[in-house]
């Protein structure tokens, strides 16, 4: 069991008020103001510690920060991924062993109590590209690194990250058609399935205002994006557990 020194009442308050008042973020349909309306919204549904999805995350999700698409999606990330709950005790079991279900409730913390997107991607980025260079042991040095405060470890200790990851788990399993696989993208309710890779070209398509730089860049994949036959690696649902 990972374990972190008692709290006081006052930081038990603040993780309260936290959890009761931020927890309606990570519902697929909210958005924050009317000039959001017309953004794409992407939801990734991954989990900690499958190389794929650290890859797809660190070396080209990245990218939409990058380029500026950002400023025409609602991202929504979704740290459950292949993960179950034990009917008996209910327990997370998760495909990767303990350390993702550490992981995954760490960064599930992380999103609502830091709900601006651009700061929980920062401290995620860095989270899994320590599991990509074999690290992941090291993540608690991502708080720094990504200028964030460890409230989301007081999170995890009062329990609270648990009710964030059973909410996580209850949209996943509500995933129509069921998610088969991880990463699994979600592109204004339409998941890309296999073709994760050309994300880019799909929030272009479904973006209705004036295209930014980006997708004029790559207008030609967009067009003849239904001829992809993009074949990405993934972790599959049924894949054997570690």
């Amino acid at each position: 069991m990972f374990l972190w020194p008692q709290m006081g009442s006052r930081q038990i308050l603040t993780i309260l008020i936290l959890a009761n008042t931020l927890l309606s973020f990570i519902t697929p349909t909210h958005c924050s103001s009317s000039s959001k309306s017309e953004n794409v919204t992407v939801s990734l549904y991954y989990e900690t510690l499958c190389p794929y999805c650290a890859n797809f995350i660190v070396n080209y999700l990245v990218k939409i920060f990058q380029n500026g698409l950002i400023s025409i999606v609602n991202l929504r990330m979704v740290p459950w991924g292949n993960a179950w709950i034990n009917k008996s005790d209910g327990s997370f079991i998760c495909q990767h062993g303990s350390d993702e279900c550490l992981l995954n409730t760490i960064e599930a913390c992380t999103i609502i109590v830091y709900p601006d997107v651009v700061r929980h991607f920062r401290f995620i980025h860095c989270v899994e590209r320590f599991t990509l260079e074999g690290k992941h042991t090291e993540w608690i040095n991502c708080f720094q690194k990504s200028g964030l405060g460890t409230v989301p470890i007081d999170c995890y200790n009062s329990g609270y990250g648990n009710v964030i990851e059973q909410k996580y788990a209850k949209e996943t399993a509500q995933l129509n058609p069921p998610h088969r696989f991880v990463p699994w993208v979600v592109v204004n309710n339409q998941p890309i399935q296999e073709d994760y890779g050309n994300f880019v070209a799909y929030i272009c398509k479904a973006y209705k205002g004036p295209k930014p730089e980006a997708c004029r860049s790559i207008s030609p994949m967009v067009n003849s994006m239904e001829k992809s036959n993009s074949i990405q690696p993934v972790c599959y649902v049924d894949e054997e557990r570690t």
